[in-house]
């Protein structure tokens, strides 16, 4: 069993990870890892990632990584769980570039609505932290989260009805935004 990763550890890996890519590409910063960079929590206990373009050398830099930084890295992002948001590139916000790979945070709405559609206890104190921070506006939340629901039906172990429920609960328990 990994440690938990902390500020320092995600800071390490975006250096490390520039100096071995040996070609340009993004990786987007997801989850846990994106609450603790934004001060949400203090660890985390994985970094998870989305790598587009994948920079070359990305994978064997990662397999070092792990045991050298005593971490667990994962693909995963928010289009796992929900049907990719319109414009999720363009709102994703530059963290570093790291050497010739650009780190980002994969959008927030997209993380904020995957974390509501996931319902964990601590997605759902994230998600209500990015909305707190200003990060997610509820009515832009809303916009997004119902011009991917005819997408829906190629995520099979979502039922549309139950998404919609999770989407209005939680912004009707929001007061900011």
């Amino acid at each position: 069993m990994r440690k938990y990763v902390s500020r320092a550890k995600i800071e390490e890996f975006m250096v490390q990870i520039g100096r071995r890519a040996t070609s340009a590409g993004t990786i987007y910063i997801v989850g846990g890892s994106t609450a603790l960079l934004l001060g949400i929590r203090d660890q985390t206990i994985d970094i998870d990632i989305k790598l587009d373009p994948e920079p070359e050398g990305v994978f064997e830099a990662i397999s070092e990584l792990k045991v050298s930084l005593d971490v667990n890295v994962e693909l995963a992002s928010p289009d796992q769980f929900i049907p990719p948001l319109p414009g999720w590139r363009e709102r994703s916000r530059w963290i570093a570039t790291a050497g010739k790979v650009d780190f980002r945070h994969y959008d927030f709405y997209s993380q904020t609505l995957a974390k509501i559609e996931r319902g964990y206890e601590q997605d759902n104190v994230d998600a209500h932290a990015m909305v707190a921070l200003g990060l997610v506006v509820k009515t832009e939340l809303k916009k997004l989260s119902d011009a991917i629901l005819p997408q829906l039906i190629r995520y099979p172990s979502i039922d549309p009805g139950e998404y919609n429920l999770k989407i209005e609960e939680f912004l009707r328990s929001e007061t900011v935004g």
